[in-house]
């Protein structure tokens, strides 16, 4: 594969259970069928003693059994893997899901900071925000959180400089080049646009997540009263 520089791809030691698999520097989409093949590669070459594989924008964390596998000889096997790896068409084949969303400040209520700080109208943010499909890049954080890109650079902003306490389930928010919905009521430091109707996370759904990582998602915008018949909570943010 075509890393940036000789230094990629890189093994990083994570403990005697992992490596961390740094493939890329940058955040971009073509990313996501290089891990994925290499996430593929390990099930095969792991076999039993493979624990876990978390993906990120940019890495695969892989862990295994030490009491299985030694380091080195894990070391040895993303070594021969890397050596061979090719990207994995099927990654741009994820299932794409439409989430209605509410963009309206009492549930998004950065959404007229966004548009002063991107110098658009509200209407502008709302129609550029739901303008593309994303990708699943990693879930983490907490159950069934998606990280998805990319943004359009237009809608980069920052984190919050103060992370809320409370953010409510089903919150659709932007960082950086990255954009989310909150899977459950937790802390968040994200700029909230809005609320989707769309149940992230469910105990009772196989996999639990509606999201994996290489789906598509696209956020459809809807009115106060369509959200509401779909189910949606129309009650206003709390004050932090």
């Amino acid at each position: 594969m075509r890393g940036e520089g000789a230094r990629l791809p890189r093994l990083e030691s994570a403990g005697l259970d992992g490596w961390m698999v740094r493939l890329f520097e940058r955040i971009d989409e073509q990313n996501l069928a290089w891990i994925t093949a290499l996430s593929r590669g390990c099930e095969a070459a792991f076999g039993e003693a493979l624990v876990d594989l978390v993906p990120s924008y940019t890495t695969l964390l892989v862990l295994f059994d030490p009491l299985r596998l030694a380091p080195e000889e894990a070391r040895g096997r993303l070594q021969a893997l890397l050596a061979g790896l090719a990207p994995d068409e099927r990654a741009e084949a994820g299932e794409l899901h439409e989430l209605p969303t509410w963009y309206d400040p009492s549930v998004g209520p950065d959404l007229p900071r966004v548009a002063r700080h991107a110098g658009m109208s509200v209407e502008e943010v709302v129609a550029c925000h739901a303008g593309r499909d994303y990708r699943v890049f990693a879930l983490g954080f907490a159950p069934g959180f998606a990280f998805m890109g990319l943004l359009d650079e237009r809608l980069e902003v920052p984190r919050l400089d103060t992370p809320r306490k409370r953010v409510p389930v089903n919150s659709v928010a932007i960082a950086g080049r990255q954009t989310a919905a909150y899977p459950a009521v937790t802390p968040g430091g994200w700029n909230l646009l809005g609320r989707t109707a769309v149940r992230l996370f469910d105990r009772d759904r196989e996999g639990f997540s509606l999201l994996r990582v290489g789906d598509r998602v696209r956020f459809v915008p809807v009115d106060r009263a369509t959200f509401e018949s779909l189910g949606g909570d129309i009650a206003p943010m709390e004050a932090p």
